[in-house]
């Protein structure tokens, strides 16, 4: 509980420093992880190119205003599990296609597809996963640097404040 208190309290703070230009966060229509559809999501193709996937979401973001968002994960991890889960229900799907074009890498037990996070200056251990990087296209700038692992325990989490987080960075 206190974890979840520090990640609200963290995502209210990174609001406020953004400013007042991100999107409003959907209402999320379910209020424990519990009540989640089961099996969980398995969202990382570990046979996926993932430099030609990366690739081909950065232009399609370009292309349409939205910003980029790779997950960074593995089908081993409830955590990553989990926020798939969440990014499922039909009204962050909704929020997050009119503002991401979301790619999900696999990076193994964090021994695979590491250049991704390398590019973006990532290039020690990343802290946990699900690692979400938010990328502006047009810059191939990371906008969250230092918040990239704040998801890695998302089991603690509600799913309103998964989504309270990913609204937090839309333009």
């Amino acid at each position: 509980m206190k974890r979840h208190f520090l990640y609200a309290f963290a995502a209210i703070g990174l609001m406020t420093a953004q400013g007042a230009e991100a999107a409003p966060a959907p209402k999320v229509h379910i209020a424990a992880l519990s009540e989640l559809a089961t099996p969980l999501p398995l969202p990382y193709d570990e046979t996926a190119n993932a430099d030609a996937d990366v690739a081909a979401a950065k232009a399609r973001a370009k292309a349409s205003g939205k910003l980029l968002l790779i997950d960074l994960g593995g089908n081993w991890c409830g955590d990553c599990r989990v926020l798939a889960g969440v990014m499922a229900l039909p009204e962050m799907k909704a929020f997050d296609d009119a503002h991401y074009v979301v790619v999900a890498v696999d990076v193994g037990r964090f021994k695979r597809n590491l250049q991704i996070p390398a590019h973006y200056g990532i290039t020690k251990r990343l802290e946990g996963v699900p690692s979400l990087l938010i990328v502006d296209p047009n810059t191939d700038t990371l906008l969250n640097a230092d918040h990239t692992a704040a998801l890695a325990d998302a089991r603690s989490m509600t799913p309103q404040a998964l989504a309270d987080w990913l609204a937090q960075w839309t333009k």
